[in-house]
């Protein structure tokens, strides 16, 4: 018999990710993921956490050339997701434990990912 996994999806705001992830782990859940897309106007970062196969999700609508508190400090292990994310989508992290600053994946286009929207403008 296959037991069913629980899921959960909330929205936060991006001030308060570094409080949550802290909360989070002090309660024993453990990050799975945390991933990007690019939205109007936005960048939407989902973080995914489990406990005893219970997966809480956090989605935070970052406005674009908004910072987001890392969450390295309780995540070692975010240090990826956040210098992808980071590379792609032009997000940048604070008080990253391990900041690439922008250097984690060689590519031919800076924030390729980042929407058309969030580019300077024409001879601005």
């Amino acid at each position: 018999m296959t037991e069913e996994i629980k899921q959960t999806f909330e929205t936060v705001s991006p001030e308060d990710i570094p409080g949550t992830a802290e909360k989070l782990k002090a309660e024993g859940y453990r990050l799975i993921q945390l991933c990007g897309v690019t939205k109007e106007g936005h960048t939407e970062i989902l973080y995914s956490f489990d406990k005893d196969f219970a997966i809480r999700n956090l989605k935070v609508d970052v406005p674009f050339n908004q910072r987001v508190g890392s969450i390295t400090p309780w995540y070692w292990a975010a240090f990826v997701y956040e210098n992808e994310v980071h590379d792609l989508f032009g997000v940048e992290f604070t008080d990253s434990k391990l900041d690439y600053k922008g250097n984690f994946f060689r590519m031919s286009k800076k924030t390729p990912w980042k929407g058309p929207e969030a580019a300077p403008k024409e001879g601005a």
